[in-house]
């Protein structure tokens, strides 16, 4: 177990070294992103209560619009309607989610976030914490709306910084202040990740409820790496296990 405010580099070589491994039975990306989230939500705990510190973790990849299942291809264009979206269209889809409620244990009980179409620059700029998160993260928004094909080997053998909101109570990049932040008592938000060899963006997102600070979010650059190493390759157009899909 680990804790937040007493993160070391011993816990995160141990951390990193189970990361990478998590993806070793998996046969769909979907498997592989469960158990990350599984892991990191109760491997977490405050040292004192061995309550978990993590109130939701959540992995997210962006995903081709024409790879989609036809559920989630049913909610994308709901939300860009009445503009058709091209197979080509990247969206930010909700691989696993994990945490404190019943209904943050299932992708497809998710309300907004189980598929976001990211139809341009401009949208991405108009949702505060996605530009956030890809611009702290080191990405040019335009590199993970439109990936450039000359450009994927160099992104995804670059360690990339971290998306790290210190405070999230008040925090314009922290949506749902009054519905999620302030009733489960989010101290911190924290992201990590990279691109994939697809050109995917892989991203891991923790909504703590212990403060965590900048030294503590500089060893999650390292993770990120060995997130990646879990899930990399299974990255194929089928990235969702065999299971119903979700309903629109």
């Amino acid at each position: 177990m680990y804790s937040l405010n007493q993160f070391k580099l011993a816990d995160m070589t141990s951390c990193g070294s189970a990361l990478r491994k998590l993806g070793q039975n998996a046969t769909h990306m979907e498997a592989a992103a469960q158990n990350l989230t599984q892991y990191l939500y109760r491997s977490f705990r405050d040292p004192y209560t061995q309550e978990t510190e993590l109130a939701l973790v959540r992995v997210f990849k962006t995903h081709p619009y024409g790879h989609l299942p036809p559920g989630l291809q049913t909610l994308a264009r709901a939300t860009i309607a009445p503009t058709p979206p091209t197979d080509a269209l990247r969206c930010l889809t909700l691989l696993s989610t994990t945490g404190d409620q019943p209904e943050w244990n299932d992708r497809t009980q998710s309300q907004d976030h189980q598929v976001i179409p990211l139809t341009s620059v401009q949208m991405v700029h108009q949702v505060p914490m996605i530009a956030q998160l890809i611009t702290q993260l080191g990405l040019a928004i335009e590199h993970v709306v439109t990936p450039d094909p000359a450009l994927i080997m160099d992104l995804q053998e670059r360690t990339y910084n971290v998306f790290h909101i210190p405070q999230a109570l008040g925090s314009p990049y922290i949506p749902a202040q009054t519905e999620f932040v302030q009733p489960y008592g989010i101290e911190s938000v924290l992201g990590f990740g990279g691109i994939l060899p697809s050109g995917s963006l892989l991203v891991i997102i923790l909504f703590s409820k212990s403060p965590i600070s900048r030294t503590t979010a500089e060893f999650f650059k390292t993770l990120a790496l060995n997130a990646k190493m879990a899930v990399f390759p299974l990255d194929q157009p089928q990235i969702f296990s065999p299971a119903p899909n979700a309903k629109p």
